[in-house]
């Protein structure tokens, strides 16, 4: 087993304070958005060997791909750590965007190499040949959009809208007239499209709608029933004066997480998180259409042919716990599974959930890790890698603590 050292991304969106608070730690002083634990070559983890030598995480696993990934996780993702684990801190909202499916970011990433684009450039797509199906645990109140509402649900929302510019004396615009119509059209997919491409290749005029519709509203025009929804709205055109994404969020479902819950987002899922920290899990890429809210590269096209357009529940994720206590939140996807591991003060050892490599991070407490082969303590805001070949590893509170531990494992889902 090896701790690592983990890579902080200073994102303009990230808090200032939360990650550290989280961890135990000075904060840094600029904005920490996210810290990323995994192997995934823009940004890995370093490891730390017995003899005190560091070496970085993907470099690690290349050496011996089979100790430390398994013969089944080497077999189904090649000799890679098939996720990525992330501490994501939203103090502002994210880019309004969407993930490839696993065939459209093989052959974006091929047909981006064969014309040259370079690997770092700005107006690049896809970075890397994998998907990107993702998981988010809240560790505090945490707001998000994810996902179409259906198209009559939207249509009474910007229905709503047109009524309170009409009851103000102000001229409707076009393009939420536009929007009311597109919505109305039976066919859900072809609706659905029609108002997301309208509003996201309409240019000065939603941004001129975006403005008449924020000075009503902020004028004390009514808001219910549909509040919010439209506090939402106004809250995200202070960050994103005039883009896009302001309207298209009236499209989406909004989500009020509470700690301990669990949504996850499969590809072609429109989303963007908007406030609070989290524990992140994804398959390990960096591929991400955005489609507003963002300063980044917009690419229309390529997002138009990437987006699911159905409307969605919430896809939550419920906890089905073990006969040793832990909490495990099992996604459709065979890269991950997260679990949650609480240890009281003297509890008894907890079997680690691990099909193929796992990482491990302690964010309450102490724990020890310890294997028929080696064992290691961590403290709070400490990390690990664990190959396979580790394999079973037990979870122990630290012997005299008196505070309760907690950590968050991450290992592929090949065993669900």
């Amino acid at each position: 087993m090896y701790q690592i050292e983990n890579v902080l991304r200073p994102y303009a969106w990230g808090s200032t304070t939360a990650i550290a608070g989280l961890l135990g730690r000075p904060a840094s002083g600029g904005p920490e958005a996210e810290m990323w634990i995994g192997a995934h070559p823009d940004s890995p983890s370093t490891a730390v060997h017995p003899n005190g030598v560091t070496q970085p995480l993907d470099a690690l696993i290349a050496s011996d791909p089979l100790r430390c990934l398994g013969s089944e996780s080497l077999a189904e993702f090649g000799p890679r750590l098939p996720f990525l684990t992330k501490l994501l801190a939203a103090e502002q909202p994210l880019s309004l965007q969407v993930h490839p499916s696993l065939d459209q970011a093989r052959e974006g990433f091929a047909r981006e190499n064969a014309a040259g684009v370079p690997a770092d450039a700005a107006d690049r797509n896809y970075r890397d040949d994998n998907h990107k199906p993702e998981m988010i645990f809240a560790l505090t109140p945490f707001k998000a959009l994810c996902g179409f509402r259906s198209p009559a649900e939207s249509r009474d929302i910007f229905g709503h809208l047109a009524h309170v510019l009409d009851s103000a004396a102000v001229d409707v615009p076009d393009v939420i007239k536009g929007v009311i119509a597109d919505l109305g059209q039976p066919d859900e997919p072809a609706a659905l499209k029609a108002a997301f491409s309208r509003l996201i290749e309409g240019g000065t005029g939603v941004s001129d709608a975006i403005n008449e519709v924020v000075a009503v509203l902020s004028a004390g025009a009514p808001l219910e029933p549909h509040r919010e929804a439209l506090t939402a709205m106004v809250d995200i055109n202070e960050a994103f004066p005039g883009d896009s994404g302001v309207l298209i969020s009236l499209l989406l479902n909004h989500l009020s997480l509470q700690p301990g819950d669990v949504v996850y987002l499969p590809a072609g899922n429109v989303h963007a998180y908007l406030h609070g920290l989290g524990v992140e899990v994804m398959a390990s890429s960096d591929n991400v259409l955005r489609g507003g809210l963002t300063p980044k590269h917009v690419d229309v096209p390529e997002l138009l042919k990437t987006v699911r357009f159905e409307a969605l529940g919430v896809p939550r994720i419920e906890a089905s716990g073990t006969e040793f206590g832990q909490e495990l939140y099992r996604p459709p996807f065979k890269e991950f599974q997260l679990q949650r591991i609480e240890l009281g003060p003297g509890a008894e050892p907890v079997p680690l959930a691990q099909t193929g490599p796992a990482v491990v991070v302690v964010v309450s407490g102490s724990v020890l890790l310890d294997s028929p082969k080696s064992d290691l303590r961590l403290q709070r805001g400490a990390a690990a890698f664990i190959p396979d070949i580790e394999a079973p590893v037990n979870v122990h509170p630290v012997q005299g603590a008196t505070d309760t531990s907690v950590a968050f494992a991450v290992t592929t889902g090949l065993g669900n």
